[in-house]
């Protein structure tokens, strides 16, 4: 039997994603079907639920609901409803849940009561047999295949285009953002590779990290801190790039590595002045994103500029390589990170 070498799922899967993200752009019907409900009911505000790196999707998801719906959008507290027992009027709200495997027992209570409480819900899941999908009244199937690694990387990626799509065709749009970001996800994979090497060299003894980014990727920002710290046990933290300079700058200095996510748009072109400083206090700047050559950074690792809104769907991309490349050179395996398990149940 052959010994499975470390890390080969997480290769394999972040390998695939072009080919998921072109996949999924095709039978983006069905998800406009989904999103015709949706718009037909006219709720007035929109609720996200997810755990980890789902929760990261829904933050993306947030942002794109505010801007490009002109909804208000919040975050639930799963406690207040598995803890507390609230239940909260939810009459023409929209209710999205977002877990790449539909089997958390919090989310899924969650999506049962706030269906009970008059809540319009949707599950965004990878599987589509799923408890989660029973549910909710209606789904999202991200069809990104199984996936092996512990580490999300493909379902993580797949769900931010599976929610743009969504909240896109509410609006009424039809998805032309999203249609070459499956040739583009090769084209960044490709030309980032060097770079890549060159920032798992520069970041492979590092103990602390810091990401940040503005607007839709600060969403990449809080899942570029999540991955580098279940692969690669770095000590990850990840702020706004508006919060960064309220406090947190005070522990930058010449032994932090910071992360920045700078795409081209007005979320990257606000993050500049806090770069500028992290850089004046002597830490080790890599950026990420269609921006980077623009930042002044220590190093830079480009990617093809795209809308701002689905920036995200590439700007993860290099990050997972990132993270797959520190935890090899630390001596670890990316597909099974100690203590944790593909399905995490929380209450």
């Amino acid at each position: 039997m052959t010994t499975p070498q470390p890390g080969q799922h997480m290769a394999a899967e972040i390998a695939a994603q072009p080919s998921i993200f072109s996949s999924l752009y095709a039978s983006r019907s069905s998800i406009a079907e989904v999103a015709a409900v949706i718009r037909e009911r006219a709720p007035r505000f929109v609720l996200f639920a997810a755990r980890g790196s789902s929760d990261h999707a829904a933050i993306y998801a947030k942002y794109l609901t505010e801007i490009l719906l002109q909804l208000p959008a919040g975050l639930v507290s799963a406690s207040t409803t598995t803890l507390y027992g609230a239940e909260p009027d939810l009459r023409d709200v929209l209710l999205i849940t977002v877990s790449q495997s539909g089997g958390s027992p919090d989310l899924l209570e969650v999506t049962a009561s706030a269906r009970r409480r008059g809540a319009l819900t949707v599950a965004v899941t990878n599987t589509a047999s799923s408890p989660l999908n029973a549910a909710a009244e209606l789904s999202v199937d991200v069809s990104a295949g199984v996936e092996h690694a512990v580490a999300a990387t493909k379902t993580y990626s797949a769900t931010l285009l599976a929610l743009y799509l969504l909240i896109d065709a509410v609006r009424g749009g039809d998805g032309e953002a999203a249609a070459s970001l499956g040739d583009l996800a090769q084209v960044t994979l490709d030309a980032s590779a060097a770079t890549v090497e060159e920032a798992v060299r520069r970041y492979r003894f590092v103990d602390r990290v810091l990401t940040t980014g503005r607007g839709y990727s600060y969403a990449t920002a809080l899942e570029a801190s999540l991955k580098l710290a279940e692969t690669s046990y770095l000590a990850a933290r990840a702020y706004s790039g508006a919060d960064l300079l309220h406090g947190p700058v005070a522990a930058v200095d010449g032994e932090t590595a910071v992360l920045a996510i700078t795409s081209l748009g007005k979320g990257g072109d606000s993050l500049r002045d806090a770069l500028d400083v992290v850089h004046q206090r002597g830490a080790d700047v890599v950026a990420v994103g269609s921006a980077s050559e623009k930042m002044g950074a220590t190093l830079s690792i480009p990617i093809p500029e795209t809308a701002e809104e689905v920036a995200p769907v590439l700007e993860i991309l290099p990050v997972q390589r990132l993270a797959y490349g520190l935890a090899l050179a630390r001596g670890g395996d990316p597909d099974n990170p100690r203590g944790l398990n593909k399905v995490t149940r929380t209450l």
